[in-house]
């Protein structure tokens, strides 16, 4: 009896030390699905004639009110592309939530599992997806969006290019960005993590709240170089990447913010002019 209680005690250590891979392995799984699904739905609109099928209802109709199933559909596609752009930046902080769940574990303490962490930190994107769907209606119902989901007007894209790069400059962002950047620091100053499935799932909002603070402004360049322009997309994830990992994030934040406001005026002046 003992033997076979020995055993499986030795079976659970072995998968406890394995949390690490563990989480890696379901992010990557999670992101890499996220992008597929993103790509799909890309390349079934490009070969779509006359764009009528169930895919291409996430930029149609574009001159007349949309459905209650056509902001479902666009709201699951911006879900589905925050999970693929946002999920490796949390890679940090989802794997010291499992290192503290594994020695919570192992001295016999009840700790939620990661996964409620990642659903409150992923809530806080589904409700960017929201107001980025709402966006996007408002934008179709006025015409000042191509087919590509990107601003018609130079005007307006320049003016969205000096906003995001002035927001790059603020306290707020690099206090956001400070928060996202040391997860550790951040368990210590918002006391810690929550041992059950509910303060975990606030706790996880909360960081995704930081992280929200942080990146929302460069997500809003969605709609300056089309959401439907997948390079795009992918550009834009990794820079929000690097701005977390990179220990000169902020630095990069304030240079990617000058050349943003460069930029927007150029795109203003050659309209105006």
């Amino acid at each position: 009896m003992a033997s076979s209680t020995d055993n499986r005690e030795t079976a659970l250590e072995a998968l406890l030390r394995r949390d690490h891979a563990l989480v890696l392995a379901a992010t990557l799984v999670l992101s890499t699905l996220a992008w597929v699904c993103v790509l799909w739905c890309f390349e079934s609109l490009m070969q779509t004639p006359g764009m009528s099928s169930m895919p291409a209802m996430i930029m149609a109709p574009m001159f007349s009110p949309w459905t209650a199933a056509e902001f479902l559909l666009t709201l699951v596609m911006w879900v589905v592309m925050m999970v693929g752009m946002m999920t490796p930046s949390a890679t940090p902080m989802l794997l010291l939530y499992a290192r503290v769940g594994r020695h919570a574990n192992a001295d016999g303490k009840i700790f939620a599992a990661t996964g409620w962490f990642a659903a409150g930190y992923l809530l806080a994107w589904t409700a960017f997806a929201a107001v980025a769907s709402l966006a996007q209606a408002l934008l179709i119902e006025t015409a000042l969006i191509t087919p590509m989901l990107a601003l018609r007007s130079n005007l307006i894209g320049g003016a969205v290019l000096i906003a995001v790069g002035l927001y790059q400059w603020t306290p707020l962002k690099h206090a956001c960005l400070a928060q996202c950047q040391a997860p550790l620091a951040f368990i210590l100053r918002h006391g810690g993590f929550k041992p059950d499935a509910s303060g975990a799932l606030v706790f996880g909002l909360k960081h995704g709240l930081y992280c929200l603070g942080c990146c929302w402004a460069v997500m809003a360049l969605l709609f300056v170089g089309g959401v439907m322009n997948p390079l795009w997309i992918a550009l834009l994830a990794i820079w929000v990447l690097l701005e977390k990992i990179v220990p000169a994030g902020p630095l990069m934040a304030r240079g990617l913010g000058l050349g943003l406001i460069v930029g927007g005026i150029i795109f203003v002046l050659s309209t105006v002019m």
